[in-house]
């Protein structure tokens, strides 16, 4: 079976050297393509490889790379007819070549290879339809709702009424778009729920009683949504997630809360109703925070955690220490 993913870009190893600010061993093949990337076992004479630690040395010694980023005090340890590629950073060079070979891996893109709207696609007449949006097959497109040039809808995905949505986005299959205001060049992997109401109920002798969720959840540009990923709309303030700001696979947003510029919540990691996040954040997976917290400027969040008290900027936390007043 051939690779998922083909490269329609070859770049030299002289381009990647200026590409990544690294350095070529003398006798390196400059002029030499490479097309794809590859692990130190399985390349061939066209992939990029790297290597930062020396636990890989033995691997290293029997690849037939192309070429390998490395590290430089690891150099010396390469076999002699190997191209190297010497950097400080060998782990962040090689995403920057993997991001320009295949530029288009980085969002959804429409499963039916079409583009303009596709047979069988719903959009509602009074939906404003940006020039150059591509819309899948069964797609749902509801009243109101507005699509910004060169986004693309991909197959099942539903975008509900007055959802505004900017330019350059990509909506994954079976994604569904609720109550949401978009920024440009979002992405929104597959099976991710956005804007839906949330599970927001207080009880007391009379039973549960639901609390009505009428705001909305804000998605600024640059923003990624990971697969399956839930957020909720807002209750007493709108739901945001800050520019640039990564959300990983299976984690769970819940309503007003707010996330700042550029942070990172991993996969299966649950943010209470309330909890206000600043920019620059980490929270690893599996991590939960609790309701009506405050999370810092540049904090991070060990995985596995369960924040119970509120994390000044910058601060390092890991555990599940007990909250003020709980008598342990």
């Amino acid at each position: 079976m051939p690779a998922l993913r083909q490269s329609d870009r070859k770049l030299t190893i002289a381009d990647i050297a200026g590409l990544t600010g690294s350095k070529l061993k003398q006798g390196g093949a400059a002029g030499r393509r490479i097309s794809n990337i590859a692990t130190l076992d399985s390349a061939g004479a066209t992939d990029l490889c790297f290597v930062d630690d020396a636990k890989f040395l033995p691997a290293l010694a029997q690849t037939r790379a192309g070429a390998c980023l490395i590290a430089p005090r690891l150099a010396e340890s390469a076999p002699p007819q190997l191209t190297l590629l010497l950097n400080e950073q060998p782990y962040r060079a090689f995403i920057t070549v993997a991001r320009a070979l295949f530029p288009d891996a980085l969002r959804p893109s429409s499963l039916f290879g079409v583009s303009g709207r596709a047979e069988g696609a719903r959009v509602h007449p009074s939906a404003r339809i940006e020039a150059g949006v591509t819309i899948d097959p069964l797609a749902v497109i509801g009243p109101r709702a507005e699509l910004g040039a060169g986004t693309v809808i991909a197959a099942g995905a539903v975008i509900g009424p007055d959802v505004c949505i900017g330019r350059h986005c990509a909506i994954g299959a079976n994604t569904t778009v609720i109550n949401a205001l978009i920024g440009d060049r979002v992405v929104l992997h597959p099976g991710s729920c956005i804007g839906h109401d949330g599970s927001t109920h207080r009880g007391d002798s009379l039973g549960m009683g639901r609390v009505p969720q009428n705001r909305r959840i804000i998605i600024q540009d640059d923003g990624e949504i990971g697969a399956n990923a839930t957020i909720e709309r807002g209750a007493t303030r709108d739901t945001v997630v800050g520019e640039g700001t990564k959300v990983g696979n299976l984690a769970d947003i819940a309503h007003s809360a707010m996330i700042g510029r550029h942070c990172f919540v991993g996969p299966q990691s649950g943010i209470a109703g309330g909890v206000t996040i600043g920019d620059f954040v980490v929270i690893n997976e599996r991590v939960g925070v609790a309701e009506g917290l405050a999370i810092g400027n540049g904090a991070s969040v060990a995985r596995g955690s369960m924040v119970s008290i509120d994390l000044l900027a910058g601060a390092r936390f890991g555990g599940a220490p007990e909250p003020p007043g709980s008598g342990r």
